[in-house]
């Protein structure tokens, strides 16, 4: 079945007292409960739909979207685990099972894992695989330090926070290079910092060079614009600079500098202070 694990849009073939047969590209029918249908639908009417198996292993259509879908990796919550493998939470009533052949790791409930959904081609059903390096790529020749991409953030290390890049490659947010609370499973913007032989990337929160100034420069001003005053000076904590901007002491010092030339602030004793444009 071509549709199972993806959004397909399929006619109405038929009603039931359980809901709408849909008709699938292979000529076969799937149900649409009777709880995702308005009431006014016409045999032919288009539908929308994501298609899984339900407990009983039956094809199924739903109008809800997982937080993946077919060949996508999410980090996802285990809801429950036996000895068999783990039911994962992923946005539908039925749970995705990682059988434990495909767990990288024993997993424990409560914990969030990098998930990538398969199909189990023995049974025709959906399963999830948290062996995430059979699945990634390691020619990153196609990217260059300064590119911004966007990164899944899928495990916490001691060297740092390892996250995902178009579902295809691995990269690592160093620890002492984040400024800001990131979670487990928070997709945030990034920035190339280095890119490794072995297939694997390095990565910055903040832009480098010029854009980085600009950028740091209006964090700052954004923060003064509510009150026009912050108790920030060049002698400030950094974990105090890094709570109230997100940002390094060392990006903050350049930041106020550039604004300083620029006669947007002056520099006090106790903190900065916003000019207020005539």
């Amino acid at each position: 079945m071509e549709e199972l694990g993806v959004i397909s849009t399929l006619p109405i073939a038929r009603f039931t007292d359980n809901g709408a047969y849909l008709t699938l590209s292979d000529g076969g029918e799937v149900l649409l409960p009777k709880g995702y249908l308005r009431g006014d639908e016409k045999e032919g009417d288009e539908q929308e739909v994501f298609i899984y198996t339900d407990s009983e292993d039956r094809p199924v259509a739903v109008k809800e979207r997982p937080v993946a879908m077919l060949d996508e990796f999410a980090v996802m919550e285990a809801k429950e685990v036996t000895k068999f493998g783990a039911f994962m939470d992923w946005g539908l009533l039925k749970d995705l099972f990682v059988p434990k052949a495909e767990m990288l790791s024993p997993m424990e409930r409560g914990k969030k894992y990098l998930v990538r959904v398969c199909v189990d081609y023995r049974t025709n059903r959906l399963i999830g695989v948290s062996k995430y390096r059979d699945f990634l790529l390691e020619d990153t020749r196609g990217y260059q330090p300064g590119q911004e991409v966007l990164a899944l953030v899928f495990e916490e290390t001691d060297l740092g926070l390892k996250v995902l890049i178009e579902n295809s490659f691995e990269g690592l947010l160093y620890r002492n290079e984040v400024f800001s609370p990131i979670e487990v499973g928070d997709k945030v913007r990034a920035f190339i910092k280095k890119v490794r032989e072995d297939g694997k990337l390095d990565l910055l929160l903040t832009p480098m060079g010029r854009q980085k100034y600009d950028e740091g420069c209006e964090q700052v001003l954004k923060e003064l614009s509510k009150t026009g005053f912050l108790p920030l000076h060049d002698k400030s904590d950094p974990d105090d600079i890094r709570k109230v901007l997100g940002m390094s002491k060392k990006h903050f010092k350049q930041s106020i500098g550039q604004l300083y030339k620029q006669n947007r602030i002056l520099i006090q004793e106790n903190g900065i202070l916003l000019v207020e444009e005539e």
